[in-house]
């Protein structure tokens, strides 16, 4: 049996195809909808391979894959394959990003002010995530016009960028660097 190849050339005339077969131009709604995806889950893997919490360390090891899923969800002509139904999101995947948000948040200190990206290259790396994320929910939200999408995923993705927020800030207070806040008068 011959080795898988990663290329095909069956994208060199500007299209895709779908999961069940559909061919798509690679400007489409679609690819943007679940190419943020995949970008988010990149920026989520570099995020991953630095020095942080066990316990963060394994989470975002199951938003990572959470994220394939959704991808692929996104990616899926829904008119030629079943695996709409496969897309295995709930609340509890939800609740996770709650209840991690909640654990940290107890160790923060009360935000009175808008925060600006930095401070530390990890604290960085989280703040661009979330932006990707949001981007991502703005595409979903935008293809589900045209196709019908889970609500959970969008709500996932809502969730999602506000834990990255909080990971933003928990990242600085872990290695004790102050958040920057935001002056307007400057």
């Amino acid at each position: 049996m011959d080795k898988f190849k990663v290329y095909t050339k069956t994208g060199d005339k500007g299209t895709t195809g779908l999961i069940g077969g559909t061919r798509v131009p690679k400007f489409h709604l679609r690819l943007e909808a679940y190419g943020t995806v995949d970008e988010l889950n990149s920026y989520i893997g570099l995020i991953r391979s630095h020095q942080i919490e066990k316990q963060t360390r394994q989470v975002l090891y199951v938003i990572q894959n959470k994220l394939f899923l959704i991808g692929s969800r996104l990616a899926t002509d829904e008119e030629k394959s079943d695996l709409k139904q496969k897309l295995n999101l709930s609340e509890e995947d939800i609740s996770l990003l709650e209840n991690e948000m909640d654990r940290m948040d107890k160790k923060l200190p009360e935000l009175n002010n808008f925060v600006l990206p930095g401070g530390s290259q990890l604290n960085g790396f989280c703040h661009v995530a979330r932006t990707v994320c949001r981007r991502a929910e703005r595409r979903a939200n935008q293809l589900s016009v045209e196709i019908d999408i889970n609500p959970l995923l969008l709500k996932y993705l809502n969730r999602l960028s506000d834990y990255l927020f909080v990971l933003s800030r928990k990242v600085l207070l872990d290695i004790g660097a102050p958040e920057i806040k935001w002056e307007p008068d400057l």
